[in-house]
Order: C-alpha cells, then structure tokens, then sequence
C-alpha cells in the first residue's frame, strides 16, 4: 500500500493542515515527524474550526491512528492543553488513537526562557522565531542531554538528565541575566505531568514499521515549510528541524523504502512570516490584498504574513530538494478578481541571471526578482470541485505553474473547506 509524505514547499502556512485532513480519508495512520508546538494547522469541517498546532490533522478524524514521531520536540504542558481542548469539541483522544515515540525529546519551561532571552538581545539580529523553546530543546537533542518521554517513567534516569542539562543551561542564564534553574521545582513538574503524557508512550518505530507489514496506510505529515529546513532553508531565518521530506524517515523511525508518494503543498502566491529574505515580496496595494484576502495571519502567533506573487524558482527547488512527486496548489480563490498576475520566474544579481537562491546570505539579499506576467481571472473560483468550473485563465495559470517548477499540480484547493479540492492524481494510488 501507499504511504505518503506531505511536506509545506514554501515558507509554511501553505495550507497543509486542509489537506492532511482530506487526505487522512484514504489513510490508516497520520504521523508528525519534526517540529514542535511551533507549527499551525487550521482545518474546517463543516463549518467548525479546529486549531492545531503539536497534534497531527488526523486527530479530528474518527478511526485513524495519530503519531507524534521522535523528530517532534514535545512539549507535554501544550499537549495536555491541546488535547482539553479538543475533547472539549467533541474530539475522541485516548491511547487508543493518539501514541507518542517513547524517544521523542521534551520541551521544559526552561527552553521558552532561553528561546525569548535571546530574541530580546538588542545586540544580535532577531531570527524571528514564536519563543516556544523549540530551538533550544532540539540543541539540547543534538548536545545529548535532552530529557526524552521515557524518562518521565524512571525517577533516577530523570534526575541525572535534569542534573545534566543545569550544567549546560546554568550557565548559558548567567550570560544573560537569568536566575539559575530551581532543580527541585522542575522535578516537580516533571512529575507532575509525568502521568498525563505516559499512557500515550509508545515505540512508535515497531508500530509504524509493523503497520507496514500489515498493508496499512500511512501519511506523513510536516510541518512549517521546506523553505525554513535547518539545511536548504534561508538560514540562519529557519526553524531547528530538517522539514524536507526525507526527514519523514528519521523522524518516526521507518526507513526511506517506505515512502511512495511525497505530495508539496504550495500556495498559488507566497507568504512569509517573520524576518529573512523575501524575494517575491509585494509592498503595494496588491500585497495588502493578497494579505486581507487570504487572512494572512499566523495561527500560532497571530502575526501578519508578508505577502508576495508566486515564486517559482524557490518552489523548483524545493520540489527538487523533497524528491516531490506531484504538488496540491492552495488558496487559488484568493486570485479571483486580479486583473494581472505575475510569477518570479528567475532572479537578477548585479545583473546576472539566477536559476536558484543563492545560499550565502549577502546574494540573498541583493537578489531582484524577474517577473513573468499572466492574465488573472474575474469569475470566482472559490469552492470549485472540478477542472470544468474553473476560469480558462485560472486553468492557464496552474499550467504555466506546473512547466515553471517543473512537477505536476495532483491536488487542487479552492477554498478552506475540506471537500472543495479536486483531485488530478491520487497520492494513495496503488
């Protein structure tokens, strides 16, 4: 059976909750494989909301497995609030649907004091990051002194880990003004939440790779974008984490043979929250009104997006650097009514032609985008089901999309809607 990976190739905020979702019907299981409580999916059905931002978008669905993966960073003080507050809405969420890999790195108060101490430093650049301690808890991943789900289930293990990290953490707060860590008091913590997250501990690795055996369905869900991957992203203006998709494999312990499918949600325009270059950026009417249009703000931070015309060469390469087999194209509805469309087709620097981003961080910032224009569309597209009810013009627009980034559209979005989507190929197809 077909196992999919869906992955954000812009900046995030492309719309993959809504996707995740309608794709979850034709899966057995969806999966996160990295971030954290940073991330934000808003998916509507049938009119009510739902926000989520550590659970995955398959939660919402009766009969489907969830899995939080090893590359997720937890953090169980959101996780207890996020599943409250989804039962709350009549979610079902026991061990039964919802297991945690038992390997997978926590998110303590501590992270969050650190992450926002340094991103109120007047004397370095701001990264721009929601000072929710992801960085600092996949840092403390890699230095090996992380505390990890399994050990809120073994006291002595817990105290030498916490042990571990004061002799790191301590001294980082001194240099920035920060009261040393109060041992007893994070214990406490610790304990305290301890049986709220156990039950749902798993080896997630064994289950995943038995589903497998068994011809079970797994999706893959990512989250942010591949544009702020801790590798190919705009450094050093990127989330902590690999967000391309062969992360999927790492990030719950299923080798890479076991992905078949990698499906890039990409808007019809591009967005960027927080700092970093932005070639495509629009600073005119026409970006308010992609901004107003769309309702361009976070849904973890609620801060406005920056707004722009479709980039095609960054979606080329992150197509080409998530091996992405086909793309599902969003939030094509908030076009209607332009009069004229444009794509950034290349970059000019210093009046030679670029292909690609540059990597270093000086030619990314004096890189002008060279656009391409189209003919926009006045019918409305919004809640459009097949390729008959779309405008010719909106057609002709998805196609020279489709040549530009050189992959084809499977997935069409017309609106928030779950079922608004048409359908060109099915990831799940055997």
């Amino acid at each position: 059976m077909a196992n999919v990976v869906v992955v954000g190739a812009q900046w995030g905020d492309e719309g993959k909750g809504k996707i995740v979702d309608w794709l979850s019907e034709r899966a057995d299981i969806v999966a996160r494989f990295q971030g954290g409580h940073n991330a934000g999916h808003t998916i509507v059905i049938d009119g009510a909301v739902y926000k989520l931002s550590l659970l995955p978008s398959g939660i919402v669905r009766g009969g489907k497995l969830s899995v939080i993966g090893n590359g997720v960073v937890l953090d169980p003080w959101h996780l207890v609030r996020e599943v409250a507050a989804l039962r709350e809405k009549g979610v079902s969420i026991s061990p039964d649907n919802l297991i945690i890999a038992e390997n997978a790195p926590l998110i303590l108060s501590i992270h969050g004091e650190l992450d926002r101490a340094r991103e109120n430093q007047a004397s370095v650049a701001r990264i721009g990051t929601t000072g929710r301690g992801i960085g600092p808890a996949y840092e403390d991943k890699v230095g090996r002194r992380a505390i990890r789900v399994a050990d809120l289930g073994d006291e002595e293990t817990l105290m030498l880990r916490v042990d571990r990290l004061m002799v790191h953490h301590d001294a980082l707060r001194r240099g920035l003004g920060i009261a040393p860590i109060d041992r007893d008091a994070l214990l406490a913590e610790l304990r305290a939440i301890a049986p709220e997250v156990l039950p749902f501990a798993a080896p997630v690795w064994k289950v995943l790779n038995e589903a497998r055996r068994a011809g079970k369905r797994i999706l893959f869900e990512g989250a942010q974008g591949a544009l702020l991957d801790i590798d190919f992203g705009t450094y050093p203006y990127v989330t902590s984490s690999n967000v391309i998709a062969g992360q999927a494999a790492t990030g719950t312990g299923l080798g890479p043979g076991a992905i078949d499918f990698v499906l890039g949600i990409v808007k019809a325009y591009t967005t960027r929250v927080g700092e970093g270059p932005f070639p495509a950026e629009l600073h005119d009417g026409d970006g308010r009104r992609l901004g107003e249009r769309g309702h361009e703000f976070g849904t973890v931070t609620g801060r406005q997006r920056r707004c722009g015309w479709f980039d095609a060469v960054l979606v080329r390469q992150t197509c080409a650097t998530s091996g992405v087999s086909g793309i599902a194209l969003t939030k094509l509805d908030v076009l209607d009514g332009f009069k004229t469309l444009k794509i950034c087709v290349g970059y000019d620097l210093d009046g030679a032609r670029l292909d690609h981003l540059p990597t270093a961080a000086n030619l990314q910032a004096r890189v002008k985008p060279v656009f391409e224009e189209i003919d926009g569309w006045q019918e409305s597209t919004a809640g459009a089901r097949s390729w008959a009810e779309l405008p010719g013009a909106a057609i002709k627009y998805v196609r020279r999309i489709e040549e530009l980034i050189q992959c084809p559209v499977a997935l069409l979005s017309t609106s928030p809607e779950r079922d608004d989507t048409i359908l060109v190929t099915d990831p799940f197809a055997d």
